[in-house]
């Protein structure tokens, strides 16, 4: 596990460093800050089709020989655009072509290498795995983007390229030195997998993600929370620089203090034991009450203090989020799971900022995070009174001989 996470930093460092740069290279090539956002929907746009194909091979295959081959492509993808940007032979089309690309292998390689970190520790300690992944991709994240600069303003942007190919190269040569824990759920493959074409099919996931009531409660509270609130790059940058009359340095001290609570969020999230569905509600709520204050901020000094714990909030209540979908289904779902979720949170992040922005230029920053904060608990609190008033209506509706004690209801339920 220690290995894997070393990997784990090393891939997201090189992967938001060609992000970051990726960025700079379309504005370079077009000047235009359209096609920059076009080109991270390319990248993202495969998930929203393809993510449940993807996840149901990472059920079909051996997920270290699957984790392995996509970590290799993507090697190969950041390598040919390392390349072509090298010889100066890259042009809008070919960059378009090698994101659709590496957003196609990605959904094989992200719900591959979520589960294999799970196969490393015992089951009891999956929570706290998944919390030190999420601390593992907040400090890449971090270390990526500074590295970004640094390796463009010495060694130009092809660098960034060769990096993030030569961090996927680490990843696939850790990966066949990893060994299951003792205790850890095991992965059925082979023969027993492929014994039935229905067990292992597509429908199969999406018929369980369905008929699943606190995967599909996770995923209402995710979504609400994901258009409504979270886009504080795009919320906090309007209201620091509108509202607030702060430049473009006050901005970077607001997002320093962003990452620093999505660090101590994770370091948090790491001690989860037994994560659910009403605790990644109510964190959302608090998150939800927390945004509402920051849109009343009368200074910036305030709404720094509100920031930290907004963030700290957001990071433990993703971590509680992650360890119940990857923990809640059977283990020969997981990836098909997976891969479902993966597809409903692209339709989230193709269409939040967007709808956000549209109530941005209605209600203003401050309006937008107010009106955002609202109907985020408020369809929270909603959601739980309907949840409590079946349960009521349930219970009351059996024969006295067949109702069975509360807890006992809420662990079936």
């Amino acid at each position: 596990m220690r290995w894997w996470s070393v990997a784990n930093f090393v891939s997201n460092a090189g992967t938001w460093m060609q992000l970051t740069v990726q960025n700079l290279l379309v504005l370079q090539i077009t000047g235009s800050a359209a096609a920059t956002g076009l080109s991270m929907s390319v990248q993202a746009a495969p998930a929203l089709l393809m993510s449940v194909l993807g996840g149901a091979a990472v059920d079909r295959w051996p997920r270290k020989l699957t984790a392995a081959v996509s970590q290799a492509a993507l090697a190969v993808i950041a390598f040919t655009t390392a390349t072509l940007v090298a010889l100066d032979r890259l042009d809008m089309t070919t960059l378009m072509v090698l994101a659709a690309v590496t957003g196609t292998v990605a959904t094989v390689d992200n719900p591959a290498c979520a589960l294999l970190g799970n196969d490393l520790v015992p089951a009891e300690d999956v929570p706290s795995a998944i919390g030190v992944g999420a601390l593992v991709f907040n400090a890449g994240r971090l270390a990526g983007a500074a590295l970004a600069g640094v390796t463009v303003g010495f060694l130009g942007t092809a660098a960034a390229y060769f990096a993030n190919g030569f961090s996927f190269l680490f990843v696939t040569a850790v990966i066949p030195f990893l060994r299951p824990a003792a205790g850890a759920v095991r992965q059925v493959t082979g023969r027993a997998a492929r014994r039935s074409k229905s067990d292992m099919s597509v429908r199969e996931g999406l018929a369980f993600f369905a008929r699943r009531p606190r995967l599909l409660a996770l995923a209402g509270v995710t979504g609400i929370s994901a258009v409504f609130g979270r886009n504080y790059g795009l919320t906090l940058a309007v209201l620091v620089t509108g509202p607030l009359a702060g430049g473009a340095g006050a901005f970077g001290t607001v997002s320093t203090v962003l990452a620093a609570g999505g660090i101590v969020g994770a370091v948090l999230g790491a001690r989860l034991r037994r994560p659910s569905v009403r605790l990644v509600g109510a964190l959302a709520a608090s998150g939800a009450l927390l945004q509402i204050v920051a849109g009343l901020s009368p200074s910036l000094a305030v709404l720094l203090v509100l920031v930290l714990p907004m963030a700290v909030v957001e990071s433990v209540s993703d971590t509680a989020g992650t360890a119940v979908l990857q923990t809640d289904p059977p283990a020969h779902l997981r990836g098909r799971v997976l891969g479902v979720w993966g597809s409903v949170g692209t339709v989230w992040s193709l269409g939040g900022p967007p709808a956000l922005g549209l109530l941005m230029e209605l209600a203003g920053a401050r309006g937008a995070l107010i009106v955002g904060g609202v109907i985020i608990a408020a369809s929270i609190a909603t959601g739980h009174l309907l949840h409590r008033r079946g349960k009521i209506a349930t219970s009351a509706a059996l024969p006295a001989k067949e109702r069975v004690p509360h807890p006992a209801l809420q662990t079936a339920a």
